[in-house]
């Protein structure tokens, strides 16, 4: 996005990164770059219902006393920007905010607040969640378009719109989005999915850290995009190992996004991560990553099959290897 970075491994939004000290751990293991904790929108207004119920609950339990409390406001997203403005100046690395908004409205005045905190770029998280029967896959995208092109002209910061892929073509809606101006995209979000205790016949919500095979769709669409956007390309999700980081841009991507890994093996995995690739570069006489980015895209090999779903049928001729690897007896 037309920031200089030391390598391609950047640290994802999440709660690490609300701890200063775990902050600069992970800057001194050799993160590029970090994006703050999302600031949602939906949170806030929880938060605010929540404190303004608890602070009306006794009211008018007696004729002559009709509040507890002085008038008290929630801050809003006072304390989120504080928290990022001051973490900014704790690190010597960029910081990106991450954003997620309910109404059209206030993603471009929430955008305006982040900028003014001294953060290098913007991410937007788009996802819509179907509930409505009603509502057009259509209106979706066009609606996610328009926000994108009012943030953009309010700041002038960088922009990336963070995606989940359940999209019908998301492809299309990343050419839209290029043409709206988006700075990069990263691919895909992870989305936290109910699952349902049986004992207790009640709704959760389990922590669901990702896993290797995870990447493998991010993978696949950046080997679709390299070479046909304007926008750079972010993997993300299921990204381990430096091997993880070297599929993720020998596919097309320019860098890469991590958080699971560092929940599982400590920030010191950046550096793993960091050595991991230089030694295969080193191993491959590549002496940057400008040399092999994008080698096995869609737009750079040869086989008109690869990225198709004639990958499936040729998988599935030669089913029975399986058993070879996994015998049933």
């Amino acid at each position: 996005m037309g920031i200089e970075l030391k390598n391609p491994i950047i640290v994802g939004a999440s709660n690490l990164v609300t701890d200063v000290n775990t902050v600069k751990k992970l800057e001194q293991a050799g993160a590029a770059a970090i994006v703050y904790k999302s600031l949602f929108e939906e949170q806030i207004q929880l938060e605010s219902l929540e404190m303004q119920q608890d602070l009306e609950e006794y009211n008018d339990i007696h004729a002559e006393m009709i509040t507890l409390f002085p008038n008290l406001q929630h801050a809003g997203p006072k304390e989120h920007l504080l928290n990022l403005k001051n973490l900014k100046k704790e690190v010597n690395i960029p910081v990106i905010a991450s954003l997620n908004c309910v109404y059209e409205v206030t993603w471009s005045e929430y955008a305006v607040e982040l900028e003014k905190t001294g953060v290098d770029a913007l991410e937007l998280n788009f996802y819509a969640t179907p509930r409505d029967f009603d509502e057009d896959g259509k209106e979706i995208v066009d609606e996610q378009v328009a926000i994108l092109k009012k943030v953009k002209a309010k700041v002038s910061i960088p922009v990336s719109v963070k995606l989940s892929p359940f999209y019908t073509n998301p492809l299309k809606v990343i050419a839209e989005m290029d043409k709206a101006g988006a700075d990069a995209f990263v691919l895909f979000n992870r989305l936290f999915q109910p699952d349902i205790d049986v004992e207790s016949e009640e709704l959760h919500f389990p922590w669901n850290l990702s896993n290797i095979e995870d990447s493998r769709l991010s993978l696949r669409f950046a080997g679709l995009l390299y070479g046909n956007i304007k926008a750079q390309i972010c993997g993300n999700t299921g990204i381990f190992e430096g091997t993880d980081v070297v599929k993720m841009l020998l596919a097309g991507a320019d860098t890469i996004q991590v958080v699971s890994t560092l929940y599982r093996n400590k920030p010191e995995q950046i550096g793993k991560m960091i050595r991991s690739l230089e030694e295969w570069m080193d191993a491959k006489k590549y002496e940057s990553i400008a040399d092999f980015k994008g080698k096995l895209s869609r737009k750079n090999i040869t086989d008109p099959y690869a990225y198709k779903r004639a990958q499936y049928i040729d998988i599935l001729m030669k089913a029975n290897r399986i058993f070879q690897r996994y015998p049933l007896r």
